[in-house]
């Protein structure tokens, strides 16, 4: 028996550990759920790994890989939509292929736990030709990234690594290895490999194509694939987190499990297929694997009888594939608990204002989304990061400097520095009308306070310069730019109204840091029956610690209460009290 250690860790904690124990040198992401966790796990291994936070994934998969051409083996990490900001360096280093192993580690969200969409990262990477490699727990997800580096640069091929929400997020077995000493590769000139101007691609297009045959007809005898043969009558291929659902509803049946779903290994799916009578192919989202089984004249049951919206479980496969006629309890019917703004959030005093001026929200991907939700309901449009301002210059384009004067873009700090700074600068360039409301809390906040480029703090823990946001306006040509406290709802409507106004481009940042953020005392504030009207101003916002009595006046929960002063500032009868100075 081994006596290494073995710990529970969460998926994307074991992937951090095999980014480790494969011996990376440089890590390179921005956060998005569900892969967050993998470089906050990865930078406790900082005197061997180079991590950062990158303004976007773009600029995060461009650094991997720079440190691969350089001969090191690098990684970068993203959620699924993430993959489409990294698309324009991923096509092509697939093209140009690695010096040290190159792994993109994509999380997709099966069931749109925290995302805008529900797009399959392997078409994304087919489309790209790149392979791609998917474990279905804990212990695979760390010895998976192992073999990804290794059959990288064995193949000379960037490798996806594609995990999903499920397996980010569970926890499993994992057992420690030690750190491999590799190497750094020599870096030697070819611009044939490197520079892909046309006449280099077209050649390495081709080299790539017989690089991808060759890593088909490997995978035919790869030990991430295998082979469990049981009762032939129900045979499954599948892979991923499906596996785990196939292993308990279906126990007995044989099942072709893929480490490797692109390229798919032909000859082994040809062999197992022969052997079973009844074959179905499991897998979420989009028929990846069922779409090209079938086009080799293999007969199998898929997407005819699952579907391709969510998560799947093993519930629905006895149901589709075993016939069985469920009984399940239904679960006893709660309250609906809809996602809604911490209490004390400063974005919640911003959207009332905006709500109060009766303005449309051209909307953005943050925690400031919930601004779409009752009962503050101003958020008229979420698309992609960065598309609140873009979207908001095409409806001025669309319908003139009249109609956007009822509109503004509302986007954060951070996903300002991901994508906005692009869209602001395209605003100024081309002549346009519309105010930008930048929601600066200081923190990457829907993804757990992660720092950012302006945040004055690296991933590793080092303090660095802080890029200031006002001037970074300023220097694009914004030329009327205003920091505003996101609580004096004073200023805070006496700017918007001046804004809004102007027949130029204006920028208002409300700058106050998120309510997580803030540590020590917090100011209490308690509200008196007695002197309350029952007006209903400081419910508008929707503060969670704000509730109604029987009799309609209102209370503050103290055990929810931040000590914001919203409520205070909105109540016009004093019925609201300051008892405890703190920090506000």
């Amino acid at each position: 028996m081994s006596d290494a250690k073995k710990v529970i860790m969460l998926g994307n904690e074991a992937i951090a550990r095999g980014a480790y124990e494969a011996g990376v040198k440089v890590s390179a992401a921005y956060p998005g759920t569900p892969s967050t966790e993998i470089s906050e796990s990865l930078v406790q291994y900082k005197e061997d790994v180079y991590c950062e936070w990158s303004p976007n994934e773009k600029v995060a998969t461009e650094v991997a890989i720079g440190a691969s051409v350089a001969g090191v083996r690098a990684m970068s990490c993203m959620k699924h939509v993430g993959f489409n900001v990294a698309a324009d360096p991923a096509y092509t280093v697939s093209y140009m292929g690695v010096n040290g192993g190159l792994v993109i580690v994509v999380a997709d969200d099966p069931g749109l736990y925290s995302s805008q969409n529900e797009q399959d990262t392997r078409m994304v990477a087919r489309a790209a030709q790149l392979p791609v490699i998917e474990p279905s727990d804990s212990a695979e997800a760390k010895e998976f990234v192992k073999a990804a580096f290794e059959l990288s640069e064995q193949f000379d091929r960037p490798f996806v690594f594609r995990t999903t929400t499920r397996l980010s997020h569970s926890q499993g077995l994992v057992e420690l290895g030690e750190r491999v000493k590799i190497e750094d590769k020599p870096y030697e000139k070819n611009i044939r490999k490197t520079v892909m101007m046309p006449g280099n691609a077209k050649f390495r297009h081709v080299e790539i194509e017989q690089r991808n045959l060759e890593l088909a007809e490997a995978a035919n005898t790869l030990p991430i694939n295998r082979v469990e043969m049981n009762d032939t009558k129900i045979g499954v291929i599948t892979s991923g987190i499906p596996y785990q659902y196939v292993k308990e509803a279906l126990p007995n049946a044989s099942v072709l499990k893929l480490g490797l779903v692109n390229p798919l290994p032909r000859k082994l799916i040809e062999e197992f297929a022969a052997k079973v009578e009844s074959l179905y192919i499991v897998e979420e989202l989009d028929p990846v694997i069922e779409e090209q089984v079938k086009s080799w004249g293999i007969k199998a049951i898929g997407k005819e009888i699952f579907t391709v919206q969510g998560e799947y479980s093993a519930n629905l496969l006895r149901e589709r594939i075993l016939g069985e006629e469920l009984e399940i309890d239904t679960p006893a019917q709660v309250s609906v608990r809809p996602p809604i703004l911490c209490p004390g959030c400063p974005h919640r005093s911003v959207y009332h204002v905006v709500k109060k001026l009766e303005l449309h929200v051209a909307g953005d991907i943050g925690c400031y989304t919930l601004g779409a939700v009752a009962p503050l309901s101003v958020v008229d449009t979420t698309i992609c990061m960065g598309a609140s301002i873009s979207s908001l210059h095409g409806m001025e384009k669309a319908k003139g400097r009249d109609y956007i004067k009822n509109w503004v873009a509302a986007i954060g700090d951070s996903t300002f520095l991901h994508t906005g700074v692009n869209s602001l600068m395209n605003m100024v360039y081309n002549h346009a009308t519309g105010t930008v409301l930048i929601l600066d809390n200081s923190t990457t906040g829907m993804t757990g306070h992660q720092d950012h480029a302006a945040t004055g703090k690296t991933l590793q823990g080092d303090p660095t310069n802080a890029v200031d946001i006002p001037t970074l306006c300023r220097a694009v040509g914004v030329k009327h730019v205003v920091e505003v406290n996101a609580f004096d709802l004073e200023t805070l409507e006496r700017t918007l109204r001046e804004e809004v106004a102007r027949d130029e481009v204006s920028v208002i940042i409300t700058k106050t840091p998120c309510v997580l953020l803030t540590k020590g005392k917090k100011p209490l504030y308690v509200a008196h029956e007695d002197k309350c009207k029952k007006c209903g101003m400081c419910m508008k916002p929707g503060c969670p610690a704000m509730a109604k009595n029987p009799d309609g006046t209102i209370r503050i929960d103290d055990t929810m209460c931040t000590g914001c002063g919203l409520c205070k500032d909105l109540c016009k009868f004093d019925a609201i009290e300051l008892v405890k100075e703190g920090d506000r």
